[in-house]
């Protein structure tokens, strides 16, 4: 098992308050988000870029090793992934990944079956599928 943390501290009320993620890795150092990080375009991040950030990267991990199964090596993976937040409904509807690819040799329904395979094979694709857990605790 292989476990990877962030921690995220949240002051104030939903619309005025200001909060901060971090990463274990330290990549992310109390970067700021806020609503207008989320719901406008203040400076800083959001939750829904930090899961567009993990899904291009995730699913061109996923490609690159399946690619390299099938007998191919990619010259470059170049992915977009737009997560979409539907404020009326608070939910996260949808990701979309864009994808240009080189790699020679391939055949287009090859690849297009390899692409298509590690979409929905992705851990960040399956976890988007996933049941959630909670332990709450009031302190």
């Amino acid at each position: 098992m292989i476990n990877r943390k962030a921690n995220a501290i949240w002051n104030g009320t939903g619309k005025e308050g200001k909060g901060t993620v971090s990463t274990q890795s330290g990549v992310l150092d109390k970067v700021q988000y806020s609503f207008n990080t989320r719901f406008e375009s203040g400076i800083g991040t959001n939750p829904e870029e930090l899961i567009a950030a993990a899904h291009a990267g995730c699913f061109a991990m996923k490609l690159s090793f399946d690619l390299n199964a099938a007998g191919y090596t990619a010259d470059e993976l170049n992915v977009a992934a737009t997560v979409s937040l539907d404020p009326a409904k608070g939910e996260v509807v949808k990701s979309h990944l864009v994808l240009t690819a080189k790699v020679d040799s391939i055949a287009n329904e090859e690849f297009q079956k390899i692409a298509a395979s590690a979409k929905e094979n992705c851990p960040i694709s399956k976890l988007l599928k996933a049941d959630l857990s909670l332990d709450a605790t009031l302190a």
